[in-house]
């Protein structure tokens, strides 16, 4: 979520600024930014030159490549500098129209007259999704002063973090506080989508008014339930040993046509196996501070190589992926460290049914909630 910046080395144009990433909203309000920065002072109307770059076909996106070719040699009529925005370009990615000649050819010719822009002439392109394996994306990276907008990635651990911290910095810019909880199920419930997350956020905002507190009950209320949310919600309620609510979101997911084997893989077997990891935790290492996610992963992060190694780690290899074990963590009183393992277990023979039988799968979903979750007298 964070920015990227790369500088353009000392031998290449510094005329040339690209804003990218796959955070349309992050990219858009970036690229504006730049481009009234950009743009000479007292330059008037004819200052800048700003070109759309979405193209529909090969032939439109000829016209583009002609129309910034155009705007990049044309000087200002009253002399002085001028900036050039080459728009929302859509042709660098991988696409029928970016894999097209046009594209390809017209955006190298463009990128061979930036190289030798005149000083006076700035040169800003702004774009989403990009194909990394082209060659002007190449030479983009070594010419432009680059500034990347992505999107974090979700199928890997650890992304909550960064969303956590830019909702943060958001909600406090409009007076709101978010209690941990809270916190913790909006990110879940909201997603990473830069713009769905200040939708929200704003939409809290108007509720709760300035110098808001926002609680659990709020962001349920406020914060609609997607599918992600719906799987956060099972993982809450085999946290809570919660029976009812469990089966009642394992019907919603198979009624909304989602694979009861991803269901389990998803929601099911990833809360049982962090609630038997934070069991374990808290039974050797009694004093682990809970009330801070950050105190708990610093805690975490002290304990000798050893009693850790087993712990999930990001897949970047960076840390231990501490959130979702943080979150387990107010949860472990509720199971015996025996139920947990019998759970487990119980996970690895629904897998095995679901692939292997011709039981109806929501039956076997239903079956495994209640063995788990039912408690024993």
């Amino acid at each position: 979520m964070a920015v990227k910046k790369k500088s353009a080395s000392a031998s290449s144009s510094t005329n040339l600024v690209m804003v990218v990433g796959t955070d349309d909203l992050r990219v858009k309000e970036a690229a504006l930014k730049l481009s009234r920065e950009l743009t000479p002072p007292d330059a008037g109307d004819f200052g800048n030159d700003i070109i759309e770059g979405l193209a529909e076909s090969a032939e439109h996106c000829e016209r583009i490549v002609r129309s910034t070719l155009d705007a990049l040699q044309t000087l200002p009529f009253f002399g002085g500098g001028k900036m050039v925005w080459l728009k929302n370009v859509n042709f660098l990615a991988d696409s029928v129209v970016g894999r097209s000649n046009a594209a390809i050819e017209g955006m190298e010719a463009i990128l061979d007259y930036a190289e030798k822009l005149p000083p006076e002439i700035k040169f800003l392109i702004s774009a989403g999704a990009v194909d990394k394996r082209r060659a002007a994306w190449k030479r983009l990276s070594k010419m432009a002063d680059m500034r990347v907008f992505d999107l974090p990635d979700t199928t890997k651990t650890g992304w909550e973090d960064a969303v956590i911290a830019q909702v943060e910095r958001r909600a406090a810019e409009l007076g709101l506080r978010f209690e941990h909880e809270a916190l913790e199920i909006f990110v879940q419930l909201a997603g990473e989508d830069t713009r769905q997350l200040d939708n929200e956020i704003e939409k809290l905002s108007l509720y709760l008014g300035e110098n808001g507190r926002v609680t659990e009950r709020d962001v349920r209320l406020m914060v609609p339930l997607n599918r992600a949310g719906v799987v956060f919600e099972l993982g809450n309620a085999i946290g809570r040993r919660d029976l009812q609510r469990a089966l009642e979101l394992v019907r919603t997911l198979i009624f909304q046509g989602q694979n009861a084997i991803g269901i389990l893989l998803a929601a099911v077997v990833p809360r049982v196996r962090n609630l038997l990891l934070a069991a374990d935790l808290v039974a050797r290492h009694p004093r682990l501070p809970r009330g801070s996610y950050g105190s708990f992963g610093s805690a975490l992060e002290k304990l000798p190589p050893a009693e850790v190694a087993h712990l999930p780690r990001k897949k970047d290899g960076s840390g231990l992926n501490v959130y979702p074990l943080f979150l387990a963590l107010n949860e472990v009183s509720r199971y015996s460290v025996q139920e947990l393992r019998a759970a487990l277990q119980a996970c690895l023979e629904a897998n095995l049914k679901l692939v292997s039988s011709s039981i109806e799968p929501q039956l076997v979903l239903e079956r495994l909630l209640v063995g788990m979750l039912t408690k024993r007298r």
